[in-house]
């Protein structure tokens, strides 16, 4: 049984998953811790609008194909949902975001929608028709139920295609770490919304999976003698806002949350990840790491983060993103040297207030 669980960790290490409290529960009792375009493709109740695979490179880190079949592959599973506890608790807390403004969306466009995650949330009231675009067919194929009049499309998340000025809201959960143009899929988004439409956003950070990083570092440095990438890169949340500002977005708000997720072990983290469609698709991924690597990297990750009753943790961070395109209507900052009032002018009322009180 445990060389079974070792060859499937080999397999799903074609590098580990690249996916870092918060309130559910995960199954089997484990604990929470300007050119005008198409609207859609024209063939199919699903047209694929999937560009040609990136060659490899600095510019193109993910193999964009690869990502399709894993998350094909995950959405055929006898039980899919499963493992969608997480992606459910974030399209939920992006649902919240989208309920925080106080007007309905005629269209929105979910990016990156895999099975529904967010669509499940929302409401009519709030979201008159929404538009589901997945890289994945499968994933939309097996779509969850809403409420919702919904479309689905097959399409790459860096090449949009719809026309420009076309969504009141767009929406995107747990998809956009894997795009090899993070500034390009913003541009698009911007492109594709209306004046003061808004975007609201969540992608994993840059402290997702330490633990697993960790652990596998270290195991592969005891017993091969160095180590290779098996948690993708990640933005960081630095950079995001800058990402954000450049792609034409304002009136920004991005915030950081952590959630945390107990497995009985190292494996048990691995299927669940292979079962949510994210397994490592770097181009520069180890296919198979050897089997006495991952038992090391196993033992590692139960005495550096092992919980008190045997269970290990797995952190997620999320990044969460709000951004508006601009319109004549929306508040701006007053011109620079507008003031009538001084900063400096603030001691001195303090100061009559502390007198008074005298």
């Amino acid at each position: 049984m445990v060389a079974a669980a070792v060859r499937g960790a080999a397999r799903a290490l074609g590098g580990a998953a690249a996916v870092g409290g918060g309130a559910a529960r995960a199954p089997r009792g484990w604990g929470w811790g300007g050119s005008s375009r198409r609207l859609w493709a024209p063939s199919g109740p699903a047209a694929a609008v999937v560009r040609s695979p990136a060659a490899p490179g600095a510019l193109s880190p993910f193999d964009r194909q690869l990502k399709r079949k894993q998350k094909n592959w995950a959405a055929l599973q006898p039980e899919p949902a499963k493992c969608d506890y997480l992606r459910e608790e974030v399209g939920g807390r992006v649902a919240d975001r989208v309920f925080d403004i106080t007007r309905a969306f005629p269209l929105a466009l979910d990016v990156g929608s895999g099975r529904g995650y967010i669509a499940q949330h929302l409401t009519k009231e709030t979201v008159e028709k929404l538009i589901q675009v997945d890289i994945a067919e499968n994933a939309l194929k097996n779509a969850r139920e809403t409420e919702i009049p919904t479309v689905n499309v097959v399409a790459d998340e860096e090449f949009l295609p719809f026309k420009e000025d076309t969504f009141d809201l767009v929406v995107s959960s747990l998809s956009l770490h894997w795009v090899n143009d993070l500034p390009r899929a913003f541009r698009e988004i911007h492109q594709v919304l209306k004046p003061d439409g808004v975007f609201i956003g969540a992608m994993f950070g840059g402290d997702t999976l330490y633990e697993l990083r960790c652990s596998l570092q270290l195991a592969e440095l005891e017993r091969e003698g160095g180590f290779s990438p098996h948690v993708s890169p990640f933005t960081a949340v630095s950079d995001l806002g800058h990402l954000l500002s450049r792609a034409g977005f304002n009136t920004l708000t991005v915030d950081t949350d952590e959630i945390q997720v107990n497995y009985p072990g190292l494996f048990q983290v691995m299927e669940d990840l292979q079962g949510m469609g994210e397994s490592n698709c770097s181009w520069n991924r180890k296919p198979l790491l050897h089997r006495e690597t991952i038992l090391a990297a196993a033992a590692i990750y139960q005495e550096m983060y092992g919980n008190s009753d045997g269970s290990v943790p797995a952190t997620f961070q999320i990044y969460y993103m709000i951004g508006w395109k601009f319109h004549e209507s929306q508040a701006r900052p007053a011109q620079r040297g507008s003031a009538t009032v001084s900063f400096g002018d603030l001691a001195k009322i303090n100061g009559l207030l502390s007198r008074r009180k005298k």
